[in-house]
């Protein structure tokens, strides 16, 4: 095998055209590739230098300042520049796919599952195979060979000759990209989807605006007897979607973003970005939702942190925060009352307000803003380890209620029930019980039950 100049010009000039990559690129390669090849043969340390005629097609080489025999540079050549070029074809082709794929990231994507084996799943999209990783899949979902699945292209990056394309089917732009396919008034742009909230596998909310106002929303995204949103909640595997209406204002907002609840007031602490809602007692457990997911959700949704309680809860901790605030030293009872109009409502708010802002409010010297909050911190740790005590004790009573329980409940099974004495014990004068005698074995289990009674009574 020997150079052919022609050929090895019509091949650089054909990835080139083909795959877009720059001549003095793979010109630059295959000398490269060549120096490393010859010095196998005139050893390491050689000083080599080897060009290729850009026009011609011909070579030339030097080694420690002689001329390399033409013969011997040919046969080093011609392989290493076929290698070179088919390499760079590879690269190519990768990058060319790196670069198709990397545009659809945040896309969604339909493929077909190739393997399924309890961890990550195979899926073919085209030319590529995909990953769809355990940690980017819906929670209790489950893939199988041959099936279509639809994810986000989460991820692109290259990976030696070949490409890494890694799927989400968790990420809230799945939520999106479904809304887009299943409600055409999106897609057209007549109805926007502003904001949206995810747990995968559990629940998501949606906030959507119209811009014609013939057109509803919400209900355009329903669907005629909830169409269009039950496919949608089929794709994601039965997860549960709120259709929130959107709107610029924080008060009508963040009730929207907590239905089905019903709010009786919302007040706004800009300073702290903490939205607090006011709810009736029957409606506070909805309202913050099965641990807590629905007001979690509609924190996101609205970027407020929102806190749910009573009239009764505010104005205890706002007798609690004012009275609190005011032991410690420099606080006069006005600045106490400023902070918690503006939501600072326990030591911990007070930890990571501005300095400047504390200044302001209470016309403080700096020194004076550093002794509160240094104070506000102390008091913090110290309610911190208090709640902590708090819940392990809570943790160890309800273990030994459960113990309590659980022996109260052996102790009932282990007694012979009353009625099969009756039948297998013959009455005699020493049996039957007389007035002031001690109370049979019979008679443990009501004793045993009082004691419960008694128990739940104090609780």
């Amino acid at each position: 095998m020997s150079w052919n100049p022609g050929e090895v010009l019509r091949l650089v000039d054909s990835l080139h055209r083909e795959k877009n990559i720059d001549k003095e690129y793979v010109f630059q390669a295959i000398e490269s590739a060549l120096v490393s090849a010859a010095r196998k043969q005139y050893g390491e340390e050689s000083d080599i230098v080897i060009t290729i005629d850009r026009s011609a097609g011909t070579l030339q080489g030097i080694c420690d300042g002689e001329v390399i025999d033409p013969e011997v540079i040919g046969r080093i050549g011609a392989q290493t520049a076929k290698q070179v070029i088919i390499q760079k074809l590879r690269e190519a082709e990768r990058d060319a796919l790196v670069d198709e794929f990397e545009e659809q990231i945040g896309q969604m994507v339909s493929g077909v599952v190739q393997r399924a084996d309890g961890g990550a799943t195979t899926v073919a999209l085209g030319p590529v195979e995909a990953i769809l990783p355990r940690s980017e899949q819906i929670p209790g979902e489950t893939h199988h060979a041959n099936e279509r699945v639809r994810a986000i292209v989460y991820e692109v990056k290259p990976q030696g000759n070949r490409v890494k394309v890694v799927l989400s089917r968790n990420h809230p732009s799945l939520v999106a990209r479904l809304f887009e396919q299943e409600i055409p008034e999106i897609a057209d742009g007549v109805i926007t989807v502003n904001a949206m909230a995810r747990e995968p596998g559990y629940r998501s909310k949606v906030a959507v605006s119209s811009s014609d106002s013939r057109v509803d929303c919400v209900g355009a995204c329903v669907g005629v007897r909830g169409n269009r949103i039950k496919n949608i909640v089929d794709e994601l595997s039965g997860e549960r979607i709120d259709i929130v209406r959107w709107s610029d204002d924080p008060e009508t907002l963040i009730p929207n973003a907590l239905q089905p609840a019903e709010v009786e007031q919302v007040l706004l602490c800009d300073m702290i970005g903490r939205a607090i809602v006011l709810v009736r007692e029957d409606q506070l457990s909805l309202a913050i939702g099965r641990r807590g997911q629905n007001v979690r959700l509609a924190s996101k949704l609205s970027g407020w942190d929102i806190e749910i309680m009573t009239a009764d809860e505010l104005e205890e901790q706002i007798e609690r925060a004012v009275s609190g605030f005011c032991e410690l030293e420099g606080m006069t009872e006005e600045l106490a009352q400023s902070l918690v109009e503006q939501g600072y409502l326990s030591y911990d708010d007070l930890e990571v307000i501005e300095p400047d802002a504390l200044q302001e409010m209470g016309g403080l010297t700096e020194a004076q803003v550093e002794l509160i909050v240094n104070q506000a911190e102390v008091r913090a740790r110290q309610a911190e380890v208090v709640a902590g005590e708090e819940r392990r004790q809570r943790k160890l009573d309800k273990i030994e209620e459960e113990m309590r329980a659980a022996a109260e409940a052996d102790a009932r099974n282990s007694s012979p029930p009353p009625e099969t004495e009756a039948e297998d014990t013959v009455p005699t004068e020493d049996t039957v019980p007389t007035e002031g005698a001690a109370p049979t074995e019979g008679a443990a289990p009501a004793e045993e039950n009082s004691d419960q009674d008694g128990d739940a009574d104090a609780t």
